[in-house]
C-alpha cells in the first residue's frame, strides 16, 4: 500500500489509501505493449487490475489468465468506477464513452507515460530510447541482468522469448524501461543510464519536422541525473548536443566509436564476437567470445550497447557473456518462425524504412543462396505519405515484395495515400499489393520449400507494426504442408 500511495501522491491523488482499503486500477487500452506491463506491474502489487480494449488478442487471453479482468465492448456499465487510477494511451479515441465519463466525474486519470514517470521517479533507471532498436536492446539490458542475478525491473515494449512476458519485477530498485519517443512520452522519464540508438525521422504526425524530432531527442538527453550515463549510436547528425555528465558512442564495427565489435563470425546461424570499450577516462575493456544466437548484425550493435551497460553496473564478465548466450531475443523481432534446410520463416515489427533495411539484409546475410519474399503491412497512413520514397527503396532489395494494405491504427483514410504510393516508387519486377486473403491463396498455390532455379530454398518475412502477426500461424500451417 505504501508504494501504490507515493504513486498516487506523485500523480496528484490528495487522499491516499488506508490499509485494508481496496486499490483498484483501470486501464483504458490495456492490450498495448507498453500498458500490460504497467498492468502487470499493479498485478504482482496485488492491486486490483482490470480494463477495456478494441479487441482480444493474445496478449489480453495471457492478462486474463493471470487475473486481469478485461472487456471489449466501450460500455460504462463495464467498468470499475471504484477504480483511484485510470490510465489511457493517446491511441484512445477522444469520443471513447469510457474515457469521457472518466473524465467528467473527476476520476484522476493520466497518461501511461505520467504513471511510468511516476512508477520509476525513486529508481536508478536504464533508459533505452530511439526510433527503432530500443525494444530489442531494452529487453537485452533487462535479460543479461535478470540472467545474471544483478535483478532488476523491466518495462518492455516487447515480449522477452526467454521469460514470455513483457514486465519482471525484483526487489534490486533498478528499473529497465524502454522510452518511446512517440508523443514525448520519454520525456517523463529521470535516467541513471540511457541509450539513443537512432533518431532517424518518425512520429512527424507528432512533431511536424524530422529537426522538431531530433530536438525531443535532445530534451531527452537533458533528463539524465547528475554524473549519467548516455550511451549513444556514433554518427547520430547532433551528438555535440546531446547532454549527459558521462557520454560514450558505439557503432557495429567503426573503430572511432568508444565501443565496437571486432572478429565477427557467422557459425551456423549464430555470430560470434568480442566487445572493445573505450572509456570516457581513455581505459579499454575487452570481451571476448561473444556468442549471439539471435539474425542481423544490426542485434550485434544493439547487444554491444546492453552489454557496456551491464559492464557499466558491475555485472561480472563470464556473467554477461552466458547471458547473451541464453538470450533468445524477442517476439516478432527478428524471430524464426521456421528453419530448415530449404525454408526459413522470419517475422518482424519492423515499420520504418531503416528496420526493413536491417532485416532485410540481415536475413539476406544469413541465407545469401535463398529467395528472399517479403510481405509487408505498412502502418499508418501518415508514415506512408512521409516515408514512402524509403520503403519503396528498401523493399527494393528483396527478390519478391508483396503489400498488404496500410494498417490505419488510430487513422482516419487520407485521400490518394495507399500501399500502391508505394508500389508505384519500387523498380523491382516482382512486386504486388494484395488483400490478406489473397495472400493466403497466393501462398497456398505459390509458395513452397521447393528449390527454384538459382536458389537453394526461400525465406519469408512478414513485418509491419499492424495485425499482420495475424497471418503468421496460417502461413506457417500452409508453409508446414507443403514440406
Amino acid at each position: 500500500m505504501k508504494v501504490y500511495n507515493q504513486i498516487l501522491a506523485s500523480l496528484g491523488v490528495a487522499a491516499p489509501m488506508r490499509e485494508g482499503d481496496a486499490a483498484a486500477v483501470y486501464f483504458l487500452g490495456i492490450g498495448g505493449i507498453g500498458m500490460s506491463a504497467l498492468a502487470r506491474y499493479f498485478n504482482s502489487q496485488g492491486v486490483m487490475v482490470s480494463g477495456y480494449d478494441k479487441t482480444e488478442t493474445a496478449l489480453t487471453r495471457q492478462l486474463s489468465a493471470e487475473g486481469i479482468h478485461i472487456h471489449y465492448e466501450d460500455s460504462i456499465g463495464l467498468i470499475d468506477k471504484n477504480a483511484q487510477l485510470v490510465i489511457y494511451t493517446p491511441a484512445v479515441p477522444k469520443d471513447s464513452v469510457e474515457l469521457n465519463f472518466y473524465q467528467q466525474n473527476n476520476y484522476t486519470v493520466v497518461k501511461r507515460s505520467d504513471l511510468l514517470g511516476a512508477i520509476t521517479n525513486e529508481a536508478y533507471n536504464i533508459c533505452i530510447a530511439g526510433t527503432h532498436g530500443k525494444t530489442t536492446t531494452s529487453t537485452m539490458v533487462g535479460h543479461i541482468l535478470r540472467h545474471s542475478e544483478f535483478g532488476c525491473n523491466a518495462f518492455l515494449g516487447g515480449i522477452a522469448v526467454n521469460y514470455s512476458t513483457n514486465f519482471w519485477s525484483h526487489n534490486n530498485n533498478v528499473c529497465v524501461v524502454e522510452a518511446d519517443e512517440y508523443d514525448r512520452s520519454f520525456l517523463k522519464l529521470s535516467p541513471n543510464v540511457a541509450i539513443i540508438s537512432s533518431m532517424d525521422p518518425d512520429h512527424l504526425d507528432i512533431y511536424g519536422t524530422a529537426e522538431k524530432m531530433e530536438e525531443a531527442f535532445i530534451d531527452f538527453s537533458k533528463k539524465i541525473k547528475p554524473g549519467g550515463l548516455l550511451i549513444c549510436k556514433y554518427g547520430l547528425s547532433r551528438t555535440a548536443e546531446l547532454c549527459a555528465d558521462q557520454l560514450l558512442t558505439y557503432h557495429l564495427t567503426d573503430s572511432r566509436a568508444n565501443i565496437y565489435a571486432t572478429n565477427i563470425v557467422i557459425h551456423q546461424g549464430s555470430y560470434q564476437f568480442d566487445v572493445v570499450v573505450n572509456d570516457s577516462n581513455a581505459s579499454k575493456w575487452i570481451l571476448k567470445g561473444v556468442v549471439l544466437n539471435m539474425g542481423g548484425k544490426h542485434n550485434i550493435e544493439n547487444m554491444i550497447a546492453a552489454i557496456t551497460v551491464a559492464h557499466h553496473v558491475g555485472v561480472e564478465d563470464n556473467k554477461i557473456i552466458t547471458a547473451v548466450a541464453a538470450f533468445r531475443g524477442v517476439k516478432r523481432r527478428f524471430e524464426y518462425i521456421l528453419k530448415t534446410d530449404h525454408q526459413v520463416f522470419i517475422d518482424d515489427y519492423a515499420h520504418h524504412p531503416e528496420e526493413l533495411r536491417a532485416l532485410i539484409t540481415g536475413a539476406k546475410e544469413l541465407f545469401p543462396n535463398k529467395k528472399c519474399i517479403v510481405v509487408f503491412q505498412p502502418h499508418l497512413f501518415s508514415r506512408t505519405r512521409d516515408l514512402a520514397d524509403g520503403f519503396a527503396e528498401v523493399l527494393d532489395l528483396a527478390d519478391e515484395a508483396i503489400l498488404l494494405p496500410i494498417y490505419p491504427a488510430r487513422e482516419l483514410p487520407m485521400e490518394g495515400i495507399s500501399s500502391e504510393m508505394i508500389l508505384e516508387r519500387m523498380h523491382s519486377e516482382d512486386r504486388f499489393v494484395l488483400s490478406k486473403q489473397n495472400l493466403l491463396k497466393q501462398f497456398s498455390v505459390e509458395k513452397t520449400a521447393h528449390v527454384e532455379e538459382g536458389f537453394e530454398g526461400t525465406v519469408i518475412i512478414t513485418a509491419g507494426a499492424g495485425d499482420i502477426d495475424t497471418l503468421v500461424e496460417p502461413i506457417k500451417q500452409i508453409l508446414l504442408s507443403k514440406n
